[in-house]
This record gives structure tokens, C-alpha cells and sequence, in this order.
């Protein structure tokens, strides 16, 4: 149902009022997953730079059980930036002030919990 003239004004002077405070756009940007996904991936790209910083080191020392140390610390930090990455690819529906939404996206596979929960809900009325 489209909404009015009227109602599409007020909604555009909402969407203004809100844009223009500091506040409410702090407040929604440390609820949004792609930014903590992203800072926590440039933290990563760091840390993946100390690790083969710490490979060339522990190479040109010739100490090479720090230059597994660093292969270690490059490895970890790959993996942490792959997951925050995935992260922040399928964010779940955050609310302001409030708790997450478990929402599944029908072009991501079903945990078996989020399987089983939708037989549940879409289970034939007289078995009930």
C-alpha cells in the first residue's frame, strides 16, 4: 500500500531530523556488524604484516623457530579476517537499543537448528 503525499513528507522529515543527529548516527553505526567486520579486518591486515615481518626476522636471524612463530601469527590472523569478512557479508537485522533478530537468508544454507525450526513452523495444522 503506497503511502500518501502527506505521509511521504513526514517520513522524508523523519529520515532528515534523524540524519542530521550526531547521536542516533553514532549510536547506529557501533550496532552495525560491517563496521566492527571491517575494523576487525584491517586489525588482521596488521597483524598479518607483523607475522611476515616476523618470518623475514626470524629468516634473517637464522632463528627459525621465530620464523614459525610468525608463519603462525600470519596464519591466525588470515583466518580471524576470513571470519570477519563473512561477517560482515550476511549481517543479521540489528535493532538500536535493542537484540538481534535470528533472520536466515534463503540464499545461505540452514544450520540444522534453523532446518528443524522451519519444518517446525511450517508443520501441517492438525498435527498440533
Amino acid at each position: 500500500m503506497p503511502l500518501s503525499e502527506h505521509e511521504q513528507r513526514l517520513f522524508e522529515q523523519i529520515e532528515q531530523s534523524l540524519a542530521e543527529d550526531p547521536k542516533f548516527a553514532s549510536a547506529v553505526r557501533a550496532s552495525d556488524p560491517r563496521f566492527h567486520a571491517r575494523r576487525r579486518l584491517l586489525v588482521a591486515v596488521s597483524v598479518i604484516i607483523a607475522g611476515l615481518a616476523l618470518v623475514v626476522y626470524g629468516t634473517v636471524s637464522k632463528t627459525p623457530l621465530l620464523g614459525v612463530a610468525g608463519f603462525v601469527v600470519m596464519l591466525g590472523a588470515a583466518a580471524f579476517a576470513m571470519l570477519s569478512q563473512r561477517k560482515a557479508q550476511s549481517p543479521d537485522l540489528h535493532v538500536v537499543g535493542g537484540t538481534t533478530s535470528r533472520r536466515v537468508r534463503s540464499g545461505r544454507r540452514l544450520s540444522l537448528i534453523d532446518r528443524l525450526e522451519e519444518r517446525w513452523r511450517q508443520r501441517p495444522e492438525g498435527h498440533r
